[in-house]
């Protein structure tokens, strides 16, 4: 779950969290001055202060050492980008989607309920279930406590995860669940759906009535807490969160960004239609086209509740196939678009070498960081425009490959 703005830089990690615990280190080389030991005596003193007992602190913190696993993953970046298609293909499959129908099925009377309390569609949060903790088969590992610990140590994002540390031991003084108990992923998202502790403390709710929100062992918690997040963040009930459209011959590829929304008649209007050919509803709803890779690949209208699902992950593949799945679980059929692009992935460094080659040929792309952010793509739109190719802002190896080409013959 990601429900604070702050947590955006990480959230792109914690949808890899698949992975046995390492369990705790011994020693973990110190990214700081200060020793953990001296860190911790001094969080510890802070923490007394802030009201959290010194029981929970004893049970959560006694004799933790830091995580060295916790920190290679933190600091790792990943060497590839993969194609909106090979990320939706890893997470939208038919054995997710097998499951996530029976799960429906066996879950009905409780999602029945939750919709009727939050508006939020079965589907929806079953699709976020799947892709959060694989329906509940893998929720992570780690000590909560200690993996928080070892990232509020470090420095590169020390007051985020001290922030979510007190957080965590507040849950566990609240009583919602034992120190011993407490376990995630390697950056501290927790339970069925993946919550933050700072999530936890805001939207959780005790579905079941026990007196208790545990969103590890309840579904009846996890999906109330799920349901209230969303109608939170803003879920309008009956409306869709989007759906694959075809784009006409001659579209303006520049209109297709989350930023411009136009009623659905009027990008009818425009030629925009349903997959099939068939035309879009006469609706005045709002909606905005996506085309997560490039002009050759599958299109989107997506709506208000997509923005919702993106209140939850900031990464628009990540809401596309929170979407997807949801539909896919409702028998609808797969993309119209895909299976025959080219999914070839690129490299950090060839992001990076598109960056500096684009501005080495006057389109000012920014820093050569290897992450293709808005000013990269409206240099890649720029250059495209001007080479009289379509203008999708897309980098594709294809595109580094016409750049290299291009480079190495003027010299």
């Amino acid at each position: 779950m990601r429900a604070d703005a702050q947590f955006l830089g990480i959230v792109l990690f914690c949808l890899t969290l698949a992975m046995p615990a390492p369990g705790l280190a011994q020693s973990a080389a110190p990214t700081q001055g200060r020793d953990f030991a001296g860190w911790l005596e001094d969080f510890r003193a802070d923490a007394l202060a802030r009201g959290i007992s010194a029981a929970t602190l004893e049970a959560a913190l006694g004799g933790v050492e830091p995580l060295a696993r916790v920190l290679e993953l933190d600091q790792r970046q990943p060497e590839f980008v993969d194609t909106f298609v090979d990320y939706l293909e890893r997470r939208v499959n038919a054995r997710r989607i097998a499951q996530g129908q029976e799960k429906l099925r066996e879950q009905r009377t409780l999602l029945d309920e939750v919709q009727r309390i939050y508006g939020v569609p079965p589907a929806i949060l079953v699709a976020f279930w799947g892709l959060e903790s694989n329906y509940g088969s893998f929720m992570g590992d780690l000590p909560t406590p200690a993996a928080l610990a070892t990232l509020a140590w470090d420095t590169r994002r020390s007051a985020f995860f001290r922030g979510e540390l007190l957080n965590a031991l507040r849950i566990i003084d609240q009583g919602h669940i034992a120190a011993a108990d407490m376990r995630g992923s390697w950056a501290g998202a927790m339970g069925q759906m993946q919550f933050m502790p700072s999530t936890f403390l805001a939207y959780a709710v005790d579905g079941d009535g026990d007196g208790r929100k545990d969103i590890w062992r309840s579904l009846p918690d996890a999906f109330h807490s799920a349901g209230n997040y969303l109608r939170r963040a803003g879920w309008r009930a009956g409306e869709l969160w989007g759906r694959e459209v075809r784009l006409p011959a001659g579209f303006d590829y520049a209109q297709a960004r989350l930023d411009i929304k136009r009623p659905v008649r009027a990008w009818a209007a425009r030629g925009v239609t349903l997959p099939d050919g068939s035309p879009l509803p006469d609706s005045d709803q709002p909606g905005a086209i996506l085309m997560p890779q490039g002009h050759t690949g599958p299109a989107f209208l997506v709506y208000r509740n997509f923005e919702v699902i993106m209140a939850w992950n900031r990464s628009i593949n990540y809401a596309l196939s929170v979407g997807h799945l949801a539909d896919r679980l409702q028998g609808l059929p797969a993309l119209s678009r895909g299976a025959d692009l080219d999914n070839r992935r690129l490299s950090r460094d060839q992001i990076a070498r598109i960056q500096a080659l684009l501005t080495e040929r006057g389109f000012d792309a920014g820093d050569a960081d290897g992450v293709p952010g808005p000013r990269t793509r409206a240099a890649i739109r720029a250059y495209q425009d001007a080479s009289g190719l379509p203008a999708d802002g897309h980098a594709s190896l294809a595109l580094h490959d016409r750049l290299v080409l291009e480079s190495a013959g003027e010299r």
